[in-house]
């Protein structure tokens, strides 16, 4: 898919709102790597220092939200790249520059309880924002069913060609019961909902920095935990996962958010919200490829059917309707990711 041309009037839009003229400005933007949205960001590259300039489809793009959470978070001291100007009939916005560390690349062994736990810090803080009155959509039923429909709509039947039979829909519409429960039981907070090593920036100071926030909603308070700690792009044992996710009741509970939370609670929620995330992405990266034709997500999938193989499994002897979908998985599904090239990849 050959991507669209910049729009002519992107650069001179930049330079008016920063007031330079285009006699002093460099002779076009470079491309800095983006995302799985339409959105396209460009540098600019100024004697005075560099700016992101984005080039966001309204049609298709949250600019309004992005502009509005952009402030909410900074208001809480969440540090985001700060909107210095927008033309929302057009959809560009000028951001600040935050550079191009994302947190991905520097995750190891050594270093990763040190940047997790400044990234806890964060969610708590993003934990602890007054969203009353803060315009944000509801993780509500609506919601979470539409992101489950994903998985059958577009990773079982449309990547891997296989309709459920009746029983079988049944068997799924028990699970997604479940999951859509335990998600409407937990504590509402405010949710990124891609909160991961990919939208979080190291920047000076090591602080960390949020990107890709404009589909912040209220919702379940474990669920950027586990996007942060069931990351689908980096994988880490299981026990240490445990012990990450209870330092974090930990640190919320000493903030006054959590303290009535039981940690085996807190823990059930997180894994189910997990399992309600992955069976979600593993759809969302199907249409990504499918109808987006971003194949980069396909070689992904794996580690997300590993972590939706386990949370199931784990599970499966106090709960039916997990053991019914951990063994129809692995009876007609896993033959058929088996027989994709990414499929091997894992």
């Amino acid at each position: 898919m050959s991507p669209r041309p910049t729009p002519q009037d992107l650069l001179p839009w930049a330079l008016s709102a920063l007031e330079v003229a285009v006699a002093d400005a460099p002779p076009g933007l470079s491309v800095v790597a983006g995302d799985a949205s339409p959105r396209r960001y460009f540098r600019l590259e100024l004697p005075g220092g560099s700016y992101v300039v984005v080039d966001a489809p309204p049609a298709t793009e949250k600019n309004e939200a992005f502009v509005r959470v952009a402030r909410l978070l900074a208001g809480a001291g969440v540090k985001v790249p700060a909107v210095l100007a927008v033309d929302f009939e057009r959809g560009y916005l000028l951001l600040e520059d935050l550079g191009d560390q994302l947190l991905l690349p520097l995750l190891n062994a050594g270093s990763v309880d040190d940047l997790y736990s400044r990234a806890f810090a964060v969610l708590a803080q993003m934990a602890a924002v007054e969203t009353t009155g803060a315009a944000l959509g509801d993780y509500d039923l609506a919601l979470l069913s539409e992101e489950l429909g994903r998985f059958q709509a577009w990773f079982v039947q449309a990547l891997l060609g296989y309709s459920p039979d009746a029983a079988e829909q049944a068997q799924l519409d028990r699970l997604v019961a479940k999951l859509v429960d335990s998600a409407l039981q937990q504590p509402r907070v405010l949710v990124h909902r891609d909160f991961h090593s990919r939208n979080l920036m190291v920047v000076a100071g090591g602080e960390l920095a949020v990107i890709d926030f404009q589909d912040a909603v209220i919702g379940p308070i474990t669920y950027d935990l586990v996007s942060l700690l069931r990351d689908c792009y980096i994988e880490w044992p299981v026990q240490q996962v445990r012990d990450w996710a209870l330092a974090y009741h930990a640190l919320l509970s000493a903030r006054g958010l959590a303290a009535d939370i039981d940690p085996e609670q807190f823990l059930r929620w997180f894994d189910w919200m997990g399992l309600q995330r992955h069976l979600k992405v593993l759809g969302t990266f199907a249409r990504l490829y499918l109808r987006d034709g971003k194949s980069a997500y396909l070689d992904d999938l794996p580690l997300v059917i590993h972590y939706v193989l386990e949370i199931t499994a784990q599970y499966a002897h106090e709960e039916p309707a997990f053991a019914e979908f951990s063994g129809w998985f692995r009876r007609r599904l896993s033959p058929l990711v088996a027989q994709q090239p990414w499929g091997r990849a894992r």
